[in-house]
Parts: C-alpha cells; structure tokens; sequence
C-alpha cells in the first residue's frame, strides 16, 4: 500500500516537472535581466527609463501556469507555483540581490495564485477568456508588488537602494513631469507584460490543442 502510494505520488510529480523546471527557468531568467534597463532609445522614448529586459521573458511564467492548471487542474498548477517559487527564488540569491529576490518571489507567489483562482472560475467560458483575464490582472498585481518591494525608497528595509532606480526621471521617458525612474520601469513593464499576454494566445491555443488531441480516455480538462 505504502509502495503504491508512493509510486502514485511520483507519477503525480513526474507528469508535472516539466512545467515546474520551466517555472523556475523562466524566473530565474526574469530576476537576473530585470536589472538590467533595455539602453537604447525609440524616437522621443527613452528606453532605458522605460523598460528593463525582464519585461520580456517573466509573461511567459503565466503561460506555464495557465497551461498546468488547464492541463491538471488548480490544486496541481499552485504545486506548479509553489515548486517555481521555492527553487526560483533560492536560486535568484545568487544571480540577483536579495532584495530582488524577495520582492520577485513575493509579487510572484500572490500574482500566480491570483491567476490561478481566476482562471479556475473562467475555464469553462471561451477558450481565451481564462488565460487573457487571469494574466492581465495577474501582471498588474505582479508589477505593483515587485516593482515596490524592488526598488521604492520606502522598502529600502529590503535592502539597499538603487540609486539609478530611484533617481527623478521623465515620466515615461518623455512626459515633462518627473518621477522615480522606477515607476517609468513597471508602466513600461505592464504595457510589454500586457502585449506579450495577448502574443502568448497563440503558444497557448496551439498546446491545447495537442493536450486535447493527447489525453488518455476519461480524462477531463
């Protein structure tokens, strides 16, 4: 019985590591590049008090968790979560500052289970309706939360400030009011975050697709 068990468990684990390691691959990638602003410029746009490359790669962590939620269910999309958190943001120590660190796993966690509730309630409208809502809502808690705890004065018992982060800076890039270039960098990371939510639609209804065309008899999704 107890051997039984335990080979259910790992089968359990085993159907779901590939999207744990992807969880984990894509905020490790999204904790180091975050440091990093995109340094060029864009007609009037000033991209490096916009934007940082991390806007980049963390959307597609929503992708992984809407495709395991509708692939397995919530209970085993929050494991999904809660294994990318843990292994993440231990290894993210090491390739970004602790405090990066701290606010990336906690936006991460609140915004991933947020995503996954949502998407449980909408799973069975539209095909595209539980995806798009659950990581839109879920990008705009994601960039509040980090984005503070990362790099707001306010939260510098976190760590230390970033001096290049909180000094005053064209809103945008070009308004003529002045903010910490940090709010430039979590507006200009929604609006890309928000643009690769809809781009992720495509990846997302052509892996549905060969889960569906795949599924063993019986099983529901």
């Amino acid at each position: 019985m107890l051997v039984q068990s335990a080979r259910t468990a790992f089968g359990a684990i085993s159907r779901i590591y590939p999207y744990m390691l992807a969880m984990t691959l894509v905020v490790i990638a999204s904790n180091y590049l975050v440091q990093f602003p995109v340094m060029y410029t864009l007609g009037p746009f000033i991209l490096e008090d916009l934007l940082t490359w991390g806007a980049f790669t963390y959307p597609i962590a929503f992708l992984v968790t809407d495709l395991s939620n509708r692939h397995f269910g919530p209970a085993k999309a929050r494991l999904v979560v809660t294994a990318g958190f843990v292994l993440a943001v231990g290894i993210s120590v090491y390739v970004a500052t602790p405090r990066i660190a701290i606010a990336s796993g906690t936006a991460f966690l609140v915004a991933q289970l947020l995503d996954v509730s949502i998407f449980d309630r909408l799973r069975h409208s539209h095909w595209w309706h539980a995806p798009l809502l659950s990581s839109v809502l879920g990008s705009i808690l994601d960039t509040v939360l980090f984005f503070s705890l990362a790099f707001a004065a306010s939260f510098a018992v976190l760590g230390a400030n970033d001096a290049f982060a909180i000094e005053a800076a064209p809103l945008v890039g070009f308004f003529s009011v002045e903010v910490p270039r940090w709010m430039s960098w979590a507006l200009g990371d929604l609006s890309v975050k928000l643009l690769v939510s809809l781009m992720m639609l495509a990846p997302y209804r052509v892996l549905l697709s060969l889960f569906r065309l795949h599924r063993p008899a019986g099983q529901n999704g």
